[in-house]
């Protein structure tokens, strides 16, 4: 799964999550210098392995969408689909 979330973030693909799915893309070490949010409880290894820690319900950095939790949930599915339909309007927003 690490291989798969690394080989999709270096191909421009969509690398997204939620709550505490961000612990696979530090695992995949595809977060450095990327603009990120995630559950506070997992703000501290965000930081930690280089992401750009924000508090807001999405954030999109390039092909990277995160949100914190599962209110979020409408926000975070209309940037994923935002990318999905119009990925040049996908580059960032918070």
């Amino acid at each position: 799964m690490k291989q798969l979330v690394a080989e999709c973030a270096q191909a421009g693909k969509l690398v997204a999550a939620i709550c505490h799915g961000g612990w696979m893309a530090i695992s995949a070490g595809v977060y450095r210098g990327v603009r990120v949010t995630g559950s506070p409880g997992i703000k501290d290894d965000l930081v930690n392995a280089g992401a750009l820690w924000e508090d807001a319900a999405v954030v999109v950095d390039r092909n990277f969408i995160s949100s914190r939790k599962p209110d979020d949930l409408p926000d975070f599915l209309r940037a994923i689909l935002t990318f999905a339909l119009h990925p040049s309007r996908a580059v960032t927003e918070g």
